[in-house]
């Protein structure tokens, strides 16, 4: 894992789930990428904390070289790597080897990815 290199862009999400700790949820954020802004729409992403339903979270992404390799299918592959000099993040990977350590900044809250791993989308 790339981790302990320098990220090359950043990502925050807020979003929230239906219910806590059901697996339906949502969420939007901002990728940060050479000087420039994306807005991303987020699936698959739940809430790991009772009566919490709104989440913020933030990513270093590493390993992304070109924009068009962001969107696509994230795969948990490790927990644990450290965000920015914070706490545990969970690390994901994409079909192009992208991955990104995201980390929940929403206090007593955690994000958690299923199975099925989370969909993150460019929204033109």
């Amino acid at each position: 894992m790339a981790q302990s290199s320098k990220p090359d862009a950043t990502l925050n999400l807020s979003g929230g789930s239906v219910a806590a700790g059901i697996g339906y949820s949502w969420g939007n954020g901002t990728l940060s990428y050479n000087g420039k802004t994306y807005p991303v729409k987020i699936e698959g992403l739940s809430v790991g904390a009772a009566g919490v339903t709104r989440v913020t979270a933030k990513a270093d992404v590493f390993n992304l070289a070109r924009i068009e390799d962001f969107a696509g299918n994230y795969a948990a592959v490790g927990i644990g790597a450290t965000v920015g000099g914070g706490g545990g993040a969970t690390v994901l990977r994409n079909q192009h080897g992208v991955e990104i350590a995201l980390l929940s900044t929403t206090q007593g809250a955690s994000v958690m990815v299923g199975v099925e791993g989370i969909r993150l989308t460019l929204v033109n």
